[in-house]
């Protein structure tokens, strides 16, 4: 099993349940892909704080991905399937023909010394880049490029994937793993396959201070401040506070704030699929 239920030994470990890693072949990255990443505690370049609940945490480093996929034509290896602080999904350190080494989203099933390629006229197999143009209809693939040469910015959590479902002119027709139908055009590139880390979503942190250690500090309801702090402060006892909204008085469940008048409408065929029409 990817994920495991400990036992409740301890208050922390009562409700926890941690992945097990098992996908994973080392513990030591590749120190010529990672880079210094500072914390900003929410904070701007100003020193002012403008995202709350945010400060602390372990630090960590970046690991330097390779989103565009363009060693076009040369064959790569798999040296290693590793863990990144940064992102829900794994990584895999490749290591390619001509000696360069560069770390991609790892998709689900990709094993040690597993070939891979990318660019035009590589094989429909889980871990090669290929155009939209090359996709079989009916594949799952994931780090989708939204404009050519832009490097994959779509589908790249752990566990996600698209679907290829049509060629529309210059177009290739996608699912989104929202539901939402859009055209993007043939000449991005995609992954073949879906992310790894799928079980991700069944993990528990078991109590708040593995939250602290990812950065986060605890978050304080709006119905439990006073009037003056939040629109939904103030009362007597329990009240609800009214309708749900945000500190800015932006209404939750179900008001819309995307803008009618954005630019990538005219590309999406079906909007995502929620609750509340």
């Amino acid at each position: 099993m990817p994920v495991k239920k400990l036992n409740p030994i301890t208050p922390g470990t009562r409700f926890r349940v941690a992945n097990t890693f098992a996908e994973l072949t080392t513990d030591v990255p590749e120190k010529s892909l990672m880079e210094e990443k500072k914390s900003t505690g929410g904070r701007n370049n100003q020193g002012r704080r403008t995202t709350r609940y945010r400060g602390g945490g372990h630090k960590k480093k970046y690991r330097i991905i390779d989103f565009h996929r363009e060693k076009d034509g040369i064959p790569g290896t798999v040296a290693s399937v590793e863990y990144d602080p940064n992102r829900t999904a794994f990584i895999a350190l490749v290591h390619y023909a001509d000696g360069e080494k560069r770390y991609i989203i790892c998709p689900n099933g990709l094993k040690v010394g597993q070939s891979l390629m990318s660019g035009k006229g590589a094989a429909p197999e889980i871990g090669n880049a290929l155009f939209l143009s090359e996709v079989p209809l009916g594949s799952n693939i994931h780090a989708i490029e939204l404009h050519p040469g832009q490097g994959a910015a779509l589908v790249r959590s752990a566990g996600s994937s698209a679907t290829m479902m049509g060629k529309e002119d210059r177009y290739a027709v996608v699912k989104m793993p929202s539901g939402e139908v859009r055209r993007i055009l043939m000449t991005c590139k995609a992954t073949i396959g879906s992310t790894s880390n799928p079980d991700h979503s069944l993990e528990s942190v078991g109590k708040a201070g593995r939250y602290r250690w990812l950065g986060f500090k605890p978050r304080n309801r709006g119905v439990a401040m006073n009037p003056v702090d939040h629109p939904m402060g103030g009362g007597e006892g329990r009240s609800s506070g009214g309708h749900p909204r945000s500190r800015n008085g932006v209404f939750a469940k179900g008001f819309k704030t995307r803008s009618p008048w954005k630019h990538s409408d005219k590309l999406i065929i079906s909007k995502r699929k929620n609750n509340i029409d």
